[in-house]
């Protein structure tokens, strides 16, 4: 019996019959460890749907009361400058204790700058803004080499990627090959510079921006390389009420540049909210659970019918999958819990997927959104 259920297709859509079962790697030790990132399913009995987030935790109470510590002089300092927008800051929030990258896709002016500064300045960690133009080149963003004529040598200057966090504004609107420099430093977390390597700082998070409505000058993200971020957070417009308090804050000063937040964490504090995180018990239900979704994208006409898959152009890579491993454990250390349950998948599910299920023309002809397609896949997938 495999461990690895393979969803049934959704009678709705019309289909008649579930494909083979997908292969599933056998299991080769006693079974998934907690802290396992990307350990295949078992081919074993395993644990069954229904169990959850049954079993042994490697984070425990006490880590939770010190996360929750962290986390709530983040969350109070994020909230004297940002009105609203409590989605961002959990995705953010996400993103740095998981050690992914974030991409925002918004219209200018909804904050997206002021959440990057202020969560750095609620860290006390370096922050550099990089404000990408066509004419932008690799070393104006990972550095370079300078000739010093005193002492007829050349000297090491590094880029503004080498900071804690970086907002990469308008990422779009910068060359191929500009892309391509920043986004090999996100995945190698290093710079190499006239043959001589340099790490980057721990943490690290790359804050990326493009705007949706304004493409002239733009050089769209090639879908390999919108896969390399974690997430990708849509920023919505504030609503009358938030806005009316954005005006209030302005003339009180809040908003001051010059103004810092109130409260302060260490680097260190994060690096022990992402090590309690990397310890929160993922069960192999939940594992399971993520791998069909991820199959379903791949093999989407048998659950989601033929006339909605012929909108999807690409599925989700593994990386999809990775994501939500990461992704979820983050989100269940923000809620309070030392395991991961399904609706931390399902709340995750347009963040991780919206970059990764790739669609066709003909949806973007006929208005379908990213969205809908996700929320059909996960429809057709029992959840444990």
């Amino acid at each position: 019996m495999t461990d690895f259920p393979v969803p049934g297709p959704s009678t709705s859509a019309g289909a008649s019959a579930a494909p083979p079962p997908p292969p599933a790697a056998p299991s080769t030790g006693s079974g998934t460890q907690a802290g396992s990132g990307t350990q295949a399913p078992s081919t074993g009995s395993g644990t069954q749907a229904g169990s959850g987030a049954q079993g042994g935790s490697g984070a425990e109470a006490g880590d939770l009361v010190r996360a929750q510590e962290i986390l709530k002089v983040i969350t109070d300092s994020y909230a004297t400058k940002m009105v609203g927008q409590e989605r961002l800051r959990t995705s953010l929030l996400v993103a740095l204790i998981a050690g992914g990258h974030i991409l925002l896709e918004s219209v200018p002016g909804l904050a997206k700058t002021t959440a990057a500064s202020t969560l750095a300045d609620t860290v006390k960690a370096s922050f550099k803004r990089i404000q990408c133009t066509p004419d932008l080149l690799p070393g104006d963003i990972t550095g370079t080499q300078i000739y010093d004529a005193s002492s007829g040598t050349f000297r090491t200057v590094l880029g503004p990627v080498h900071a804690n966090f970086v907002l990469l504004d308008e990422i779009n609107r910068s060359s191929a090959k500009t892309q391509s420099a920043m986004l090999e430093a996100m995945q190698e977390r290093q710079t190499t510079i006239g043959g001589e390597v340099h790490p980057l700082p721990r943490p690290f998070l790359v804050i990326a921006t493009q705007n949706p409505i304004e493409q002239e000058g733009t050089y769209e993200l090639p879908e390999a390389q919108m896969d390399r971020f974690l997430l990708k957070e849509i920023v919505e417009y504030p609503s009358p009420a938030e806005e009316f308090e954005i005006l209030n804050r302005i003339d009180s000063g809040v908003l001051d540049p010059d103004r810092h937040v109130p409260g302060a964490i260490s680097l260190d504090d994060v690096h022990e909210l992402q090590e309690i995180a990397s310890r929160i018990y993922v069960d192999r239900a939940i594992r399971n659970y993520i791998v069909q979704l991820a199959y379903v994208t791949r093999n989407p006409a048998p659950y989601i019918g033929a006339e909605r898959a012929r909108f999807i152009k690409y599925g989700a890579s593994p990386r999809a999958s990775i994501a939500f491993l990461q992704a979820s454990r983050a989100l269940a250390l923000l809620n309070g819990r030392t395991h991961v349950i399904p609706e931390d998948i399902r709340a995750l599910r347009h963040v991780v997927l919206r970059h990764r299920v790739l669609l066709t023309f003909e949806a973007d002809a006929e208005g379908i959104r990213s969205e809908e397609i996700i929320d059909q896949i996960f429809a057709s997938v029992p959840t444990p």
